[in-house]
């Protein structure tokens, strides 16, 4: 199973990827090396979105969709669940 999901950096910017275990990731993203590039500036993290996908290709598909929206597009999407 996988998920994508959107986190809401400290600087209120808002962070989409894709992982197979949630709970390991966003500890990453909080307080490890491991964490993505732009999140590590950006702690604490707080994951606001949560959505489940069959498969990683199905998971990026959405993933890279996400990533094109504009920041109103996804406060939009975000509130859809």
């Amino acid at each position: 199973m996988w998920f994508v999901y959107i986190l809401k950096c400290a600087d209120g910017s808002l962070y989409t990827g894709i992982t197979t275990d949630v709970k390991r990731r966003l500890k990453e993203h909080n307080s490890s090396v491991l964490g993505a590039k732009y999140t590590r500036g950006r702690r604490p993290v707080k994951l606001i979105c949560l959505r489940r996908k069959k498969n990683r290709s199905t998971a990026a598909r959405e993933e890279r969709r996400i990533k094109k929206m504009s920041r109103q597009e996804k406060i939009k999407f975000i509130k859809m669940r």
